[in-house]
């Protein structure tokens, strides 16, 4: 009671190791232990082709394959705040959290897109890339607190939860908690930044519209 399924995984294969093992018994693994142990390996395959294809979808969309950065450097902030979630708490990354981890990349990039997308319509209309950058993370802060901080305040009850089969919903709310309570009161700050370095980065490349001679 108390530990997640992970935790209990590796306590089994340490006994088996130090006590059984040397006597030439062997084990393996079945049902829901075996599916838990035989995709541990795929996570972080599924997880790097989740982000090739938001940033793909937002290549499309932005017609640019630079601007998507600025939407995906928000989203490590995000799962840095999950991971210490769980490691102040003394909890695995097992199956629960990493579900978990793909909500807060969901969301911390949903944050960060109403950012950008504001930064570029500003910019469309002539405003200098800083001015955009910085006026459209005021007029979308108040909205991203207030959709983040419902979401974090909702899976609370996930995070502090007891009783019977508890260790998976606290693995599941402490990852989602944390994750999107970084991503919102940090990485948030540094959208804007991301937003002016790389568009500046992809003007200063493009082409410049040829200035007409004065003809006297």
């Amino acid at each position: 009671p108390g530990a997640s399924s992970g935790q209990m995984l590796d306590a089994v294969e340490r006994l088996m190791a130090e006590k059984y093992q040397p006597q030439g018994l062997g084990f393996a693994y079945g049902g829901q232990s075996f599916q838990e142990r035989n995709s541990s390996g795929d996570s972080g395959l599924v997880f790097a082709l989740g982000l090739i294809l938001v940033f793909l979808v937002l290549a499309a969309q932005y017609e640019s394959w630079a601007i998507p950065f600025a939407v995906l450097l928000g989203i490590p902030f995000g799962i840095l705040g999950a991971f210490l979630g769980v490691w102040l708490r003394g909890m695995s990354s097992d199956i629960y959290f990493q579900v978990g981890l793909i909500t807060v990349v969901g969301l911390a990039a949903k944050n960060a897109i109403l950012i950008v997308e504001f930064a570029t319509a500003l910019r469309d209309r002539g405003l200098s890339i800083a001015d955009a950058a910085m006026e459209a993370a005021r007029e979308r802060f108040r909205p991203i607190l207030m959709t983040s901080f419902a979401f974090i305040l909702g899976v609370l009850p996930l995070a502090i939860a007891s009783g019977a089969g508890a260790a998976s919903r606290r693995s599941l709310g402490t990852g989602v908690f944390f994750g999107m309570l970084t991503a919102t009161t940090v990485g948030v700050l540094f959208i804007p930044l991301f937003f002016t370095l790389i568009r500046r980065f992809v003007e200063r490349g493009e082409p410049r519209p040829p200035v007409a001679a004065e003809v006297e």
